[in-house]
């Protein structure tokens, strides 16, 4: 690898960390990154066909949690920044088997903040000379804060209030990392993101399964009553917000990164049935007129399941802090950014 500044990545093979990766590799000519990721279900090297060739990255499959690797990976490539955005993040999954959420997003975060420290660092607030500017930046979500009445929106002083054992040990790592800013004063800072999406999200999410089962004729579930409201934030305008909090945020900062792009489970559902209806027709989708499926449009495919237990109602992001203190603004509206994303997917699916 080159002689630039290395950073260390984690998760990077996932949906916003494979976003990312291209994206600073492509801005930024003066760091090597050093991608960790253990390859779960979340994580694919597909999405990262891109940079394989590159000189200044480097793919190491791993887990967080194993403190041995995280230390060879300090000391082999004298990593020089954190950008921290391995987690479990499958609410539905984090219902069923909550053990493994804790180990990763607990664990995991305390062995890298951990070894960063002790990497970095001399002693509680002295940092070793060459190692002053270092920073570990810790991905989180909107989810920590809980539910929202109807009208109010999450800032950065809104009181923790977890609702899933997913939201839970995203909020306890929260806590982790602030408290080696606080404790040993590690240069660290956190942003929290409402829900993403674009391309390369991981299938089971609600954006791609709305696009998957509508290609293929089959039903489109919506929880409960479908009136979920979310804040969706298009993948590439978060990463460049994660760029701006990391290079700029000030040490020991909450930032907030969220779309003000506020949808019901249904309005999401309707605007994309409406587009595919457009752009790839049912006339035009073979398997839905080889099925003999009795449907005019996709979205004669829904269908209401049983809502999710534990189901926030409404999450919504107040993003004016990051907007004016570090000069972020998203480029893309919701109307935008789901065109862009469901052209990407009509290309994954062969349905083009």
């Amino acid at each position: 690898m080159t002689n630039n500044k290395s950073i260390l990545i984690t998760g990077g093979a996932g949906f916003i960390g494979s976003n990312f990766v291209p994206y600073f590799l492509d801005k930024y000519k003066e760091y090597n990154i050093i991608n960790l990721d253990l390859l779960t279900y979340a994580g694919n090297l597909e999405n990262l066909k891109e940079c394989e060739d590159n000189p200044k990255y480097k793919f190491i499959k791993g887990d967080i949690c194993n403190r041995d690797l995280v230390e060879f990976i300090f000391n082999e490539y004298d990593i020089r920044g954190v950008i921290h955005f391995a987690a479990e993040s499958h609410v539905d999954n984090s219902i069923k088997n909550p053990g493994v959420f804790i180990q990763t997003n607990v664990n995991g975060t305390f062995t890298l903040i951990d070894v960063a420290y002790k990497y970095w660092m001399d002693k509680p607030n002295s940092y070793k000379k060459s190692y002053k500017d270092c920073r570990f930046h810790h991905i989180s979500t909107d989810e920590v804060y809980g539910t929202l009445n109807e009208t109010d929106l999450f800032t950065e002083s809104t009181p923790y209030a977890p609702n899933s054992p997913y939201s839970a040990s995203k909020a306890s790592s929260d806590m982790i990392v602030r408290s080696y800013q606080e404790t040993y004063g590690l240069n660290t800072v956190i942003t929290n993101c409402s829900n993403n999406y674009g391309p390369k999200q991981h299938d089971e999410k609600l954006i791609p399964t709305i696009i998957r089962n509508a290609l293929k004729g089959n039903p489109i579930p919506i929880y409960g009553d479908g009136k979920n409201i979310r804040d969706w934030l298009y993948v590439l305008d978060h990463c460049k917000g994660i760029d701006l909090v990391f290079h700029k945020g000030k040490a020991g900062e909450t930032y907030n990164i969220g779309g003000r792009n506020e949808r019901t489970n249904l309005q999401i559902v309707d605007t994309i049935c409406n587009i595919l209806d457009i752009k790839f027709p049912i006339n035009q989708n073979e398997i839905i007129q080889n099925s003999k499926l009795n449907i005019q449009n996709y979205k004669d495919l829904i269908v209401f399941v049983k809502d999710r237990a534990g189901h926030d109602r409404r999450y919504a992001i107040d993003a004016t802090k990051l907007e004016n203190e570090l000069g972020w603004k998203a480029d893309e509206d919701f109307d935008s950014g789901i065109i862009k994303t469901i052209e990407w997917y009509l290309g994954k699916y062969n349905a083009k």
